[in-house]
């Protein structure tokens, strides 16, 4: 299979993002709110914490699915994807208190820790690889 750790990875965002969604809608409907957050601030901040999911998301996954297929499959990719996906459930968690917490701290730090971690991969695949290859790993395995 090609891509498996960014596949799970993916599928668990699509979740955790679809949650984030919901715990948003609940109050839209309850309230009737159609538009913005109506002054109801802890929809404003699980708008906000569903926002900033997006915001981060999409590049964490395109790095995760560009340093899988050039290095393969490995035990610290699924730690890094498990460690993501923790991080911005603590995060949405955390974003609902009125004062800052750990949870939104450490769900945030964790955020970028995995992401600048990801971007140091990519870039340590693509500037020092000192031996050349035909095909990436995850690729020639399809054969």
């Amino acid at each position: 299979m090609l891509l498996p750790i960014t596949l799970t990875f993916a599928a668990a965002c699509a979740l955790l993002n679809m949650w984030l969604a919901i715990r948003c809608a609940r109050f839209r409907i309850k309230d009737k709110i159609l538009h913005g957050d109506a002054g109801h601030g802890l929809l404003a901040k699980r708008m906000r914490a569903h926002a900033n999911f997006v915001e981060y998301t999409p590049i964490v996954v395109i790095l995760f699915a560009l340093v899988e297929m050039a290095a393969g499959a490995s035990l610290w990719l699924w730690i890094g994807a498990l460690v993501y996906v923790l991080a911005r459930v603590a995060h949405a968690f955390g974003m609902d208190a009125d004062k800052p917490t750990p949870l939104r701290a450490g769900g945030a730090l964790l955020t970028w820790g995995v992401m600048l971690a990801m971007a140091g991969t990519a870039l340590s695949i693509a500037y020092g690889a000192t031996q050349e290859r035909v095909v990436p790993p995850a690729m020639a395995a399809r054969g």
